[in-house]
């Protein structure tokens, strides 16, 4: 098993063809083929299907191909940290921010990067917590922003910020930030939510378990957007944390007050991965991301946030 079978293991599968596959590889088709033969000789079981539509992944395929991915990308990661640049951090980190938080942090953290750490290449992953924490786990992330975690034996959590949820609602509803809203009433709208088991809706689950109430959902979804883009339409109220919907509310295109009765907070960490080296240029972009972090709480980009080392928040 060398490098050259499991890159063409990995492009037929993603390509679907080997003729296709060929191509990407500037490769003539006999050497792929060769190649993909010669590693299921190797492992004693098919990889792939060949049928009608292609060349198709069997059980065994997708898992070859899912750790060949994992074994190319560490030789690039240990050829990045090696190269000769006497002064000069260098490597591949790979980032993951969450769904809210993108668009307030990714320009400024790439930005500070490229200029101040040419040699380090960032890579940078958005999604919710809990798709996060799992990369995370599965060694994709070398670092990662997360909620309501505290550290495991598996993971370092460095707290970092805490913030408070919103009610967030169609322009015509008049929320202002000055104005909070009870929880109670608005969880009596219509409410487009996070999907259940997903980290957000187990904070708003606690909420409003805390105030005795039954929600009225109408819509459970797993993208951020979705929810905006529903209440925008008029479905619905739904309920966000600031920093996810501050151009919104400053555009016009949503209005938002933070909770009340009860104050609905959510924690936000720096998640390490306790199994593995953090590398130089990992530590470096950790501690520019955490950088940035304090800078926007500090100039007020990041509404209604606390960092953890300027006082105290409730929390549900």
């Amino acid at each position: 098993m060398d490098v050259k079978q499991l890159r063409a293991l990995i492009t037929v599968a993603e390509a679907g063809s080997v003729t296709r596959a060929a191509e990407l590889l500037h490769l003539v088709q006999p050497a792929v083929t060769r190649q993909i033969r010669t590693l299921e000789q190797e492992l004693g079981v098919a990889l792939f299907e060949r049928t009608r539509q292609g060349m198709q992944p069997t059980a065994a395929g997708m898992t070859m191909v899912e750790r060949a991915r994992r074994a190319l990308n560490e030789l690039e990661r240990a050829r990045a940290e090696i190269r000769p640049t006497p002064g000069v951090v260098t490597g591949i980190v790979t980032v993951g921010l969450l769904d809210s938080a993108s668009n307030l942090l990714a320009e400024p953290l790439a930005s500070a990067i490229i200029r101040d750490h040419p040699g380090i290449e960032l890579r940078l992953l958005t999604a919710y917590s809990g798709h996060l924490q799992q990369w995370l786990d599965d060694g994709d992330l070398d670092l990662t922003l997360l909620y309501n975690l505290a550290s495991t034996p598996s993971l370092n959590a460095e707290p970092l910020v805490r913030e408070k949820l919103w009610a967030v609602a169609p322009p015509s509803a008049g929320l202002r930030a000055e104005h909070p809203v009870p929880f109670e009433e608005a969880v009596s709208h219509p409410l487009v939510v996070p999907a259940a088991g997903h980290g957000l809706r187990t904070v708003i689950d606690a909420a409003a378990a805390q105030a005795r109430v039954e929600m009225n959902l109408i819509v459970q979804t797993n993208s951020m957007h979705v929810q905006k883009q529903l209440v925008l339409a008029g479905h619905g109220w739904t309920i966000l944390p600031g920093v996810g919907i501050a151009e919104d509310v400053a555009n016009g295109s949503l209005s938002a007050a933070p909770l009340c009765e009860p104050e609905v907070w959510r924690s936000i960490v720096l998640g390490t991965s306790r199994a593995g080296r953090v590398t130089p240029a990992a530590e470096v972009v950790a501690k520019e991301l955490s950088r940035q972090i304090h800078s926007a709480v500090r100039q007020g980009q990041w509404p209604s946030a606390q960092l953890y080392d300027e006082g105290p928040a409730k929390d549900v």
